[in-house]
């Protein structure tokens, strides 16, 4: 049980860590099992994109003092399984992009939440550094977010809508 504030980011930054290693694994499966060219495209970019958030937190855990070496996420496993279940169970095609970005956005907003959560927590507690390295990890979380609910609006849903008619 976490006593401390430091200990609580030690803790979030580990579990975050651990969820971000998680996506490098995963979304090399949501990008192969993808149809749209622009879904596989921007799976691409945002795992270019989690290498730098990585990299991020190792940095913070750092000015913390404290190596990270990841912490079990139970939300983010079952995100994953959950985007793994889906890729199993559904042929290629629109309907299957459609899920995908569903599964994707749903992980987006569990890393949104929990990026919120520890920035805040470092603003109130001076850390300015940490706290400005998981803003910009917040900012490109719910950067990705928007696109893919762009994509979705724009071409993925219409797509999937023209077929089951």
């Amino acid at each position: 049980m976490t006593e401390s504030i430091k200990g609580m980011m030690t803790e979030k930054l580990n579990q975050a860590l651990t969820a971000e290693r998680l996506a490098l694994v995963n979304l090399p499966k949501l990008m192969q099992a993808a149809t749209s060219p622009k879904l596989k495209q921007a799976f691409e970019q945002h795992v270019e994109e989690t290498k730098g958030q990585i990299s991020r937190l190792e940095q913070a855990g750092k000015a913390m003092q404290q190596e990270l070496k990841g912490e079990p996420c139970e939300a983010m496993d079952g995100l994953a399984a959950e985007a793994e279940r889906i890729i199993a169970e559904h042929k290629p095609g629109p309907m299957l992009d459609v899920l995908l970005i569903a599964a994707a956005q749903g992980i987006e907003h569990h890393e949104i939440a929990a990026y919120g959560t520890m920035r805040s927590l470092a603003r109130s507690s001076g850390l300015d550094e940490i706290a400005t390295l998981l803003e910009q990890t917040l900012q490109e979380e719910k950067a990705t977010d928007e696109k893919l609910t762009i994509l979705a609006e724009s071409e993925i849903n219409p797509k999937a809508l023209q077929q089951a008619a």
